[in-house]
């Protein structure tokens, strides 16, 4: 039913709509910024969309993630942006994995799929995905938010981009620090989306060998060259 995407055409060919049923993305994450992704993933009409997240909602979450509601908390995230998606957009298949990203099952999650895109609210395992990604030759679009700021990267094989960024492998997560709030997760999310959507085109300038800094309060948006 390609009517639901009219509104895609001029921006994309009807070719390039066409093929997006054909890709497959795994989001690693299913939570402030995952859940936004896995929304406009959907919208986009990406056919296969893998959700992993080994975490429940919890009250704290309802400030932000879009999966989350009163009804829900206490239940599976990647679970219910399966859910989801039934409802938005019922011909995109979501496969579920409820369970965390690690050393030892990543490049099982990950083998198969056109892009990853990296949700996550921590380093370390940011790292295990870079790797995985790296030995599966799969890109690798990096989200990450904390309170009135966000950046975005999208990483091919060999960049090794995280490494520049994260100096420091076992650095905490800014967002403890600075919080997160409603609207943060969701600019990040779209500029990941469009990120994806470039890579699988193979159309546009993409955010690669540099990082997109946000700064909502100023606010600026910079784009600094990562040597």
């Amino acid at each position: 039913m390609m009517e639901r995407y009219n509104r895609n055409m001029k921006m994309l060919s009807r070719e390039e709509n066409e093929r997006l049923k054909e890709y497959r993305v795994c989001v690693i994450g299913c939570g402030g910024l995952g859940g936004y992704i896995i929304e406009l993933l959907g919208r986009l009409g990406i056919g296969h969309i893998t959700a992993v997240d080994g975490d429940v909602f919890e009250v704290t979450n309802l400030n932000r993630q879009i999966l989350s509601n009163e009804e829900n908390l206490g239940t599976s995230k990647a679970n219910a942006a399966k859910e989801r998606m039934k409802l938005v957009n019922s011909q995109i298949n979501v496969e579920a994995l409820s369970y965390r990203l690690t050393e030892e099952n990543s490049e099982e999650i990950l083998r198969g799929h056109d892009v990853i895109v990296d949700a996550l609210d921590n380093v370390e395992t940011r790292f295990v995905l870079q790797a995985s990604a790296e030995r599966l030759g799969i890109p690798l679009v990096h989200g990450a938010i904390a309170g009135w700021y966000g950046q975005i990267t999208t990483i091919f094989p060999g960049d090794r981009t995280l490494d520049k960024i994260y100096a420091q492998k076992d650095i905490n997560g800014v967002e403890k620090e600075l919080g997160n709030p409603s609207f943060t997760p969701a600019l990040v999310a779209s500029i990941q989306v469009s990120e994806v959507l470039k890579v699988l085109i193979n159309r546009g300038e993409l955010i690669r060998h540099k990082i997109l800094f946000i700064n909502t309060m100023e606010p600026d948006y910079y784009i600094a060259e990562l040597g």
